[in-house]
């Protein structure tokens, strides 16, 4: 049973667009998720912009990874380490705590990810 960043069971982060390394609506983490895909945040303009300029573009769909492209207010698992990232730029979009893997603990505070709480 997979816990989230307080301790609890996770919770779904998206099923549209369907988010998660394994594409089940979760952020989820396993042995081939070396980007570790376990922040569910909610995008915003000035993150997918700063992801983009990172040379990470969010918005361009890619159907053949089954990536939609993601818009403004679209939830998404997020790498642990770009949401870091972008925190330590200005730029962290807010999360879903309930809905973010314990592994993010590995790599942002629980004290980070509270900062920027949407739930």
């Amino acid at each position: 049973m997979a816990r989230n960043v307080l301790g609890g069971e996770l919770e779904p982060c998206c099923y549209e667009p369907l988010t998660g390394f394994y594409r089940d609506g979760f952020c989820h983490t396993g042995t081939g998720d070396f980007g570790v895909h376990t922040v569910c945040a909610v995008m915003t303009a000035e993150f997918l912009e700063f992801s983009l300029a990172q040379g990470n573009d969010l918005t361009t769909p890619r159907p053949q990874y089954e990536f939609p492209g993601l818009n403004p207010g679209d939830r998404w698992c997020l790498c642990a380490s770009r949401w870091k990232e972008a925190y330590d730029a200005g730029k962290a979009p807010q999360v879903l705590l309930n809905s973010t893997h314990a592994s993010s603990l590995e790599f942002i505070s629980l004290e980070e990810l509270q900062s920027h709480a949407a739930d």
